[in-house]
């Protein structure tokens, strides 16, 4: 055993330690239940709002832990559940609808932490609490929206081959074209075919003449469902991400069913009206060769032209075809204009759109555009005392500029409110639902449920940890001292490891923890047992300790490695509660590695390694 062991070694333990017991400290302070106060259109906060909520909560008699802005909004902290319950009912009346209040959970770390840019880890659905949806994707509409493109695009196309037909007819099951002879028929037919083989057909006779009926065919519509749900999957994992939510789970259910699980989320409503939320625009030249109100007379609006109306309820006339749609957007961010410092959301286009937006801004100098705004809603009744849900479809223009110069990948739209602004943005950036989506079944975890698992697990956890030092402080003496120190230095490590890649606890992640501390127990006793061995067949002490590190080197090596291959199998291959698992799995097997080797090597080099003879291991 050599005897000196480097001071750099002993410096370098130290800081890490040091920095660990520093970045694990934020889970000790814990969470305050709080409420959230933001502005309903994302404005500043007034200046005497903490003045108007300390007197609305002196009103009731409510007493809070102080009122702090945080991040563009205010925390009100409060004592317990109960109190927050009421301190949020009392807010929402004094404030009105112009604010929105939530009910949130507020970290008490520290400032001086904060600074430090120390945090406490994130907590899952079963330890902090938050919100489970369960959502029906609606397939029909899919089924329905590829059957409306059908329609338009089989006339378009013949339309632009120049190839005649007498009547294109949408029928239940797909689309009708009727011919004015056999020989048109046949042409149409032929080019038709190649053009949209996913389509089939039957020949027939119409009123009008010779005819084909189009239709989805079977494996086209197996398609069209399963690329709606898989959209929507990518879609609502992406709007999640965009509400900020750490460790969520989205995951497919059945054949039209989507779960989404959001930790640390008490006001469900927010997270409701974002994940629902089927929101999009068109860009479209408004038709000038038409009368607008005569079309809202009417009903009827002139050929190529759809009748549309604007927010104040005035009649406007614009091109069907559109020159780009939400689905062709790159990237949105909401702001403000520069001009007038109105709600905007800025813009950027993929290639295709950018080139259809350059070359109708090139064509149509001078002349007007209009931004269509369309959103699918359900809207609720009650007939005879039970609830009617009727999903309808919302468009209005929400702005008409002139096209003044000649652009294409990048502008911004205006129009909008700076909530509405705000949301689209995200919404855009997010994506589209391919189709609309319904929640149909909601369930809140609250915090204190959270609150309970917490305490069992730790419990259980402190237990097994407990036991396992006694066992080994008594059966290994000494070393066995020396491993229970490198046991909590690897526990205290694994936390702030998490806390700094703000990784989320779970029930789950907690067994991890427990495992990932058995793992290093195992390491220590694979040590302690090589040492003594070394010393029955006849080594000195100091010679039995190098030999024993040394020969048990491999063994935990290849213990580790194999525990750390299935670990990041279940990280890349599994989601939610066992994705929590194995982070917690894989951070406590690598950290283990470090401690049971170096660290209880360096201790027991300061304990014996100053001694010139050592006649007996305390072992």
């Amino acid at each position: 055993m050599n005897r000196q062991y480097p001071l750099w070694a002993y410096l370098l333990l130290i800081a890490i330690t040091t920095l660990g017991v520093l970045y694990a400290l934020p889970n000790v302070f814990g969470e305050d239940v709080a409420v959230q106060v933001s502005h309903e259109g994302g404005a500043p906060l007034g200046a005497d709002l903490d003045t108007r909520i300390n007197e609305l909560l002196a009103a009731d008699k409510i007493e809070s832990r102080g009122v702090r802005r945080e991040n563009g909004r205010l925390l009100v902290r409060l004592p317990d559940e109960e109190t927050q319950l009421k301190a949020a009912d009392a807010i929402k009346r004094g404030l009105g609808k112009d604010y929105v209040v939530a009910l949130n959970l507020a970290s008490r770390t520290p400032g001086w932490l904060n600074a430090l840019g120390a945090k406490p880890m994130a907590l899952g659905l079963d330890l902090r609490g938050g919100v489970h949806f369960l959502l029906e994707v609606d397939l029909d509409a899919a089924q329905l929206a590829a059957r409306e493109r059908m329609a338009r695009d089989l006339p378009r196309y013949l339309r632009k081959e120049r190839l005649r037909y007498a009547e294109a007819s949408p029928q239940a099951e797909g689309l009708l074209l009727a011919f004015a002879d056999e020989a048109s028929r046949l042409k149409a037919r032929d080019a038709l075919k190649d053009e949209f083989s996913e389509l089939s057909f039957v020949e027939e006779q119409a009123v009008k003449g010779p005819a084909l009926r189009f239709s989805l065919s079977a494996e086209e519509l197996k398609r069209i469902k399963e690329n709606a749900l898989t959209q929507n999957l990518t879609t609502l994992r992406n709007r999640v991400n965009e509400l900020g939510v750490a460790e969520p789970v989205v995951q497919r259910q059945g054949d039209d069913r989507i779960v989404v699980q959001l930790p640390g989320i008490q006001d469900s409503a927010e997270a409701k009206r974002i994940l629902g939320k089927t929101a999009t625009l068109e860009y479209r030249l408004v038709t000038l060769d038409g009368d607008p109100a005569r079309a809202a007379r009417t009903g009827i609006a002139p050929p190529g032209s759809e009748l549309f109306y604007d927010r104040s309820g005035q009649p406007i006339l614009l091109n069907r075809d559109a020159i780009a749609t939400g689905d062709q957007l790159v990237d949105a961010a909401s702001g403000m204009d520069q001009q007038d410092g109105s709600p905007a959301v800025f813009v950027t286009l993929d290639g295709t759109a950018a080139k259809s937006m350059l070359e109708t801004t090139q064509k149509n100098l001078n002349k007007p555009m209009a931004v269509l705004f369309i959103e699918n809603k359900v809207e609720i009744s009650y007939k005879d005392g039970q609830e009617v849900r009727q999903k309808v479809i919302v468009k209005e223009v929400i702005s008409v500029a002139t096209i003044r110069g000649v652009f294409g990948k990048r502008f911004q739209t205006t129009g909008l409110m700076a909530q509405e602004a705000k949301d689209l943005a995200l919404l855009m950036r997010a994506g589209a639902l391919a189709v609309p989506v319904d929640i149909v079944e909601e369930r809140t975890i609250g915090p204190s449920l959270g609150k309970d698992n917490i305490r069992r697990g730790t419990l259980a956890a402190l237990v097994g940890l407990i036991g396992t030092l006694l066992f080994v402080g008594i059966y290994y003496q000494v070393f066995g001292l020396i491993a229970n120190v490198a046991l909590l230095v690897n526990l205290v490590l694994t936390v702030a490891a998490m806390s700094l890649l703000q990784a989320t606890l779970t029930l789950p992640g907690i067994a991890g923890l427990v495992l990932s501390l058995s793992m290093a127990v195992d390491a220590n006793v694979l040590i302690c047992e090589r040492i003594r061995e070394e010393i029955d067949s006849g080594k000195s002490p100091l010679a039995a300790i190098k030999a024993g590190y040394d020969r048990a080197f491999i063994t935990i090596v290849d213990a580790n490695l194999t525990t750390l291959i299935a670990a990041i199998a279940c990280f890349a291959l599994g989601s939610g509660p066992v994705k929590g698992f194995a982070v917690t799995l894989i951070l406590g097997i690598v950290i283990s590695m470090i401690t049971a080797i170096t660290g209880t090597r360096a201790i027991v080099h300061l304990v014996y390694g100053g001694q010139q003879r050592v006649k007996m291991l305390s072992i």
